[in-house]
C-alpha cells in the first residue's frame, strides 16, 4: 500500500512572509514560493538539503533554463505553475515515501542485517559519529519521528553524508558536497531565492539529466560491487560503485546512502542504512560551491573550518577564474535592470568534519555587497582588505608567541614548540581579534556601494583593524594583570610587536586621510 505522497503532505517547513512557519507539500511550496520568505529548520543541513532537492525539481519540471534568456523570463514572469503540476503528475507514483516498489529516495530491495534507530540519518542526534551536548535523544530508545521529518533528514543524509569505512553492502563513500560550504544567494520571497540559484545548463545535459526519482532503485547486488583503487598515499584501498552526475538534478539527488524506512502508527521508528553511490569527480562544478584551484589538485571546494566563511568571503565573489559559485554570478546578472530585488545577502551553509567525525555544521548570513552590480572588481578589493587583517593579526600572534616563550623560559629554561603553541591557543587576544572584527567585517560589507570611494572604505577598514588590534591586546593584558614579575616583564617585553604595526595602520590612515581631504578640497 502507498502512503504519504510528498507531493501534498506537509512536510517542508516553510517561512511565509508575514512570519509565520507552515509545512507544505513540494506542489505548494513551489507554486505558493511567491508568498514565502524562505525555508526554515533548526538544522542548517536539512535547509540546505532542501534548497538543493526543491532546485532539482524545478530543472526537471521546467527543462531549463538553457541560457540567460530563458532565466530572465522566469525573473520577469515567476514560475509557470502548469508546468509544475504536470510535472509532478507524471512523477506521482515516484514521490510516496512508503511504496513496495519506489519508495522516496530508498532502496526497496534492501533488507538491512540490522535495524538502526532513526536518530542514524539526523546528525543532530547520530551518536556514532556526532553526539551533541545537550542533546537528550536516548539512541538505543528514541521512540519515533513523524514521516515529515523522516523525510527531512533522509535528505540531509544524501547531501552531507561523510566516508565512514565499511557498511553491510560496500565502502561507504562521501557525498559530492558534504564537506564543501553550500551558497545561497537569498532574495526577498523563497520565489527569488530559487531562481537565483536556477542557473542555466546546456540543453543536451538538461535532456539527459535525471533526478534520483526518475531513475530505477538500484539493486542490492549492485550496490554491493567492490572494486580496487589507488588512494592519494599510493595505497591500495577498496570501494563501492560509482559513476558521474548527469547534470545538476543528478548531483542535487545524489544516493550517497542506500536507505530504508520502517513505518509505524507514530511514524518512523527505524532505519537500514548502508552504503550507496560513490561520486565520480568529472569536471562538473557545483553552482553553489566557490572553489580554489590547487596547482596538483585543481579545482578544490572551499570548506567549512573553525576561522568562519566571512574571512574567505572574497571567494564568494565573481572572478574572472570562473571558479566563483556560479549562483551568486547568476542572482548579480538578474538584478542588474531590477535592483530592487537584488540578493541583500547570503546564507552559507555546511558542516566541518575530521575524516569520518563531524566537528561543527554552522549556517551563516553574509552581507552582499550592492557594488558588484557595477564593479567586479570588489572581489581584489576584499581580497586585500581581508590580507591586511591577516597582517594586522600576525603581529598580535607575534606579541603572543614572544610573551609565552618569556614566560615559559623565565629566563634560561629550555622550552618546547608544542608548549608554546599550547600556551598562545589559550590566551584571549587572537579570537577577541577575530570576533570583534567580524561585525566591523559586516559593516564594511554594507559600505561596499556603487557611489562610494573605494580609498575611503579602506580607510574606514584601517581604522577598524587599529581599534580592534589595540582592544584585543589591552583585553589579554589585562587577563594576565594580576600576575608575578615574570609575567608583567614578559608582556611588556611581548609588546613591541604590537607597537609597530599600531605605528604602521596609523601612519596609511593618516596618509588616506590627507589624500581624501585634497580630493574632496
Amino acid at each position: 500500500m502507498s502512503t504519504y505522497n510528498l507531493i501534498d503532505e506537509p512536510w517542508i517547513p516553510v517561512r511565509m512572509l508575514d512570519g509565520t512557519i507552515i509545512e507544505l507539500g513540494i506542489k505548494d511550496t513551489l507554486l505558493r514560493a511567491k508568498e514565502a520568505a524562505g525555508i526554515e529548520d533548526p538544522s542548517p543541513l536539512v535547509v540546505a538539503s532542501l534548497y538543493r532537492f526543491l532546485l532539482a525539481v524545478l530543472y526537471r519540471a521546467l527543462e531549463g533554463p538553457t541560457d540567460i534568456d530563458q532565466a530572465k523570463v522566469l525573473f520577469r514572469d515567476g514560475l509557470p505553475g502548469d508546468k509544475i503540476v504536470k510535472y509532478l503528475e507524471k512523477w506521482r507514483g515516484r514521490f510516496w515515501l512508503f511504496d513496495e516498489k519506489y519508495p522516496f529516495g530508498q532502496i526497496p530491495s534492501f533488507v538491512p542485517k540490522i535495524w538502526r534507530a532513526w536518530t542514524v540519518l539526523a546528525a543532530e542526534h547520530n551518536a556514532d559519529n556526532a553526539k551533541v551536548l545537550f542533546d537528550h535523544v536516548d539512541v538505543e530508545q528514541p521512540g519515533s519521528i513523524r514521516e515529515a521529518s523522516a523525510v527531512r533528514w533522509l535528505l540531509a543524509t544524501q547531501t552531507f553524508s561523510v566516508s565512514c569505512g565499511k557498511s553491510e553492502l560496500s565502502h561507504t563513500a562521501t557525498a559530492p558536497s558534504a564537506t564543501s560550504m553550500i551558497i545561497i544567494p537569498f532574495g526577498n520571497t523563497l520565489l527569488d531565492t530559487l531562481i537565483f540559484s536556477l542557473v542555466k545548463q546546456n540543453r543536451e545535459i538538461i535532456i539527459n539529466d535525471l533526478a534520483m526519482w526518475e531513475r530505477e532503485p538500484e539493486t542490492v547486488s549492485f550496490l554491493k560491487t567492490k572494486t580496487m583503487s589507488v588512494d592519494e598515499n599510493g595505497k591500495d584501498k577498496e570501494k563501492g560503485p560509482e559513476k558521474i552526475a548527469s547534470g545538476l538534478a543528478d548531483l542535487y539527488t545524489w544516493r550517497v546512502r542506500s536507505v530504508v524506512l520502517k513505518q509505524n502508527k507514530e511514524g518512523v521508528s527505524t532505519v537500514g542504512l548502508a552504503s550507496g553511490i560513490g561520486y565520480k569527480n568529472t569536471t562538473l562544478l557545483d553552482p553553489m560551491v566557490a572553489y580554489r584551484t590547487d596547482e596538483k589538485r585543481g579545482n578544490l571546494p572551499y570548506q567549512y573550518s573553525e576561522r568562519g566563511a566571512w574571512r574567505d568571503f572574497d571567494s564568494l565573489l565573481p572572478s574572472d577564474a570562473q571558479i566563483s559559485p556560479k549562483v551568486i554570478e547568476h542572482a548579480i546578472e538578474l538584478t542588474k535592470r531590477d535592483t530592487a530585488r537584488f540578493p541583500q545577502s547570503i546564507f552559507v551553509l555546511g558542516q566541518a568534519n575530521d575524516k569520518a567525525k563531524i566537528d561543527f555544521w554552522r549556517m551563516e548570513m553574509l552581507i552582499l555587497p550592492r557594488a558588484v552590480l557595477g564593479n567586479r572588481s570588489i572581489r581584489s578589493d576584499i581580497h586585500k582588505f581581508l590580507k591586511l587583517a591577516e597582517n594586522t593579526q600576525a603581529a598580535l600572534w607575534k606579541a603572543s608567541d614572544l610573551f609565552a616563550r618569556n614566560l615559559l623560559s623565565r629566563g634560561t629554561r629550555k622550552i618546547e614548540k608544542a608548549d608554546v603553541r599550547l600556551f598562545i591557543n589559550q590566551l584571549p587576544g587572537t579570537p577577541a581579534y577575530w570576533n570583534m572584527l567580524e561585525t566591523r567585517f559586516h559593516e564594511l560589507l554594507q559600505s561596499f556601494t556603487i557611489e562610494r570611494d573605494s580609498d575611503e572604505i579602506e580607510c574606514d577598514w584601517l581604522i577598524a583593524l587599529k581599534s580592534t588590534l589595540e582592544h584585543a591586546w589591552n583585553l589579554q593584558k589585562q587577563s594576565v594583570a594580576g600576575g608575578d614579575a615574570w609575567t608583567i616583564r614578559a608582556i611588556v617585553k611581548a609588546e613591541v610587536p604590537i607597537q609597530i604595526k599600531l605605528k604602521e595602520l596609523k601612519l596609511k590612515i593618516s596618509e588616506f586621510q590627507t589624500n581624501l581631504q585634497k580630493e574632496n578640497a
